[in-house]
Parts: structure tokens; C-alpha cells; sequence
């Protein structure tokens, strides 16, 4: 991505540029995931809400506005893996993606000896609830700025329009999110003691899901894209996820200032 040659307006920063290789030979599948690695210099941790967050020095008020926000981007992600199954023609990635839908969704009716498990996005509305944020007003999304959505559902159009391998590659801001995680629980145990630590769940199912989707993230990747053109296009399409994601941030930290 070139550095653009106007000034951001003030309502959006500047995100770190992407750092997508010179066109050039095919790389290596060693050196096709550690370019895919060095992406990470442009993940929204680096955004100075995030910092704000990890220091300890958000308020009640903004990390409200951010939980309850972060929702519509939560529920766009089931409907944007569903988009990938929709497009894939192989049936074995098909069988261990929708593994993502059920992690964010959860399974089970509840109907009869039904069981239902408590699903990603459950988790994150019970995370809004211990924020402040009532529980209607997290389910109706009252709260969720039009930038957001609008970035939200971005990224579900793209999975649903690209080739699914793109959309894959997309996905691999899963290899940055065990990281943010981490510091994420270690912040908000550290600063933000009035926080039940039981409604830190969401995070917690991160440092596992994450690793354990990447790698098979990585695995189709590395499989499918073996020319210049194609690593170019999984390049691309991690930029613009990239690009999302800090759209999204930078929406929330504009529309709850200090």
C-alpha cells in the first residue's frame, strides 16, 4: 500500500503501511509465511486506543463505547467464514472451517436434551454487560457507530465476492491476535480491577482458537498461492483486512474521545 500523498482528515488516521513485498519470483513457502509475519507491524494493536487500553488509561465511557461497538464486527464473522464455505469446492476445508461459525455461534438448540454451548459472541455481549453496557443495548446494537458497521460488513462483502483462497488470506490477522490478547487479559486484570474476571472468557478462548486457526489459515495459503501473482493477491487481501480493522478502531477512538 503507498503512503498516501494527502493528509488524512481528521476523522481517520493514518494506519502503519502494509508491508507487501516487490512483485518479483515466487517466494519460497518459508519465506511466503515469515512476509506474511512482518504484516503485523500494521495490526490495529498499534493504535493508540489500543495503547490507551494496555496502559490503563481508558474510561469507563470508552471502553463501553469500544465493547459495545466491537459487536456488530463479532457478528459479521460467522457470516463472513459461511461466505468462505459458500465458495469453496474443496469439501475438507469446508469440514474443519465451519469449526469458526460453531466457535462464534455456538451449537445446540436447547430444545428437548438439546445443549447449548456458550458461543464467541455470547461471550461478548456478557464482556459488554460487565463493562456497563446493558445487555438490550448491547443486543439491539444501538450503540454502533455507522463507521464500524460499514467496515463490519466491508469485510463480509469481501469474503463473499473474492476467490475464497483471498479470503483466507485475509483471515491471517489471526496469526497477530494471540499476542493482543495476552496483553489484552494481563490490562484489564492490572487496570480495570472493576471488571469480573469471569467476563474476560472471550479473550481466554482466543489464545486457543486463534493459533489453531491460523495454522490452518497458513496451510491453504501456503498450498494454493506457490506463483508471484498469487502471494501478491494473499498479500493484498491481509492489507485490506488490516486496513478494516483499523477503520474500525479508529471509528470507535474518534467517536469516544477523551
Amino acid at each position: 500500500m503507498p503512503t498516501p500523498s494527502l493528509p488524512f482528515p481528521d476523522s481517520l488516521s493514518a494506519p502503519p503501511p502494509a508491508p507487501i513485498p516487490p512483485l518479483g519470483d515466487a517466494l519460497s513457502t518459508e519465506a511466503f509465511v515469515e512476509a506474511l509475519r512482518r504484516f503485523s507491524t500494521s495490526y490495529y494493536a498499534v493504535h493508540p486506543f489500543h495503547t490507551a487500553m494496555h496502559e490503563g488509561t481508558l474510561s469507563e465511557r470508552q471502553l463501553r463505547g469500544w465493547v459495545a461497538n466491537r459487536l456488530a464486527y463479532q457478528r459479521a464473522i460467522p457470516r463472513k467464514d459461511a461466505a468462505i464455505i459458500s465458495n469453496c469446492p474443496d469439501s475438507a476445508v469446508r469440514r474443519r472451517w465451519v469449526q469458526r461459525i460453531i466457535d462464534h455461534d455456538g451449537q445446540g438448540d436447547g430444545d428437548g436434551d438439546g445443549t447449548v454451548e456458550e458461543s464467541g459472541i455470547d461471550r461478548w455481549i456478557r464482556l459488554g454487560v460487565a463493562l456497563g453496557v446493558p445487555r438490550a443495548e448491547m443486543e439491539d446494537e444501538r450503540h454502533v457507530l455507522p463507521g464500524v458497521r460499514l467496515a463490519a460488513e466491508s469485510y463480509v462483502t469481501f469474503c463473499r465476492t473474492k476467490p475464497w483462497v483471498e479470503a483466507v488470506a485475509s483471515s491471517l490477522t489471526e496469526l497477530f491476535a494471540p499476542d493482543l490478547m495476552r496483553r489484552r487479559i494481563d490490562a484489564f486484570e492490572q487496570h480495570y480491577r472493576w471488571i469480573d474476571p469471569e467476563a474476560l472468557t472471550y479473550f481466554r478462548s482466543r489464545l486457543t482458537q486463534a493459533p489453531r486457526d491460523s495454522r490452518h489459515g497458513l496451510e491453504i495459503v501456503t498450498t494454493h498461492c506457490t506463483t508471484a501473482h498469487a502471494q501478491r493477491r494473499a498479500f493484498e487481501a491481509l492489507a485490506f483486512k488490516l486496513e478494516i480493522l483499523w477503520v474500525m478502531i479508529d471509528t470507535i477512538a474518534r467517536g469516544y474521545p477523551e
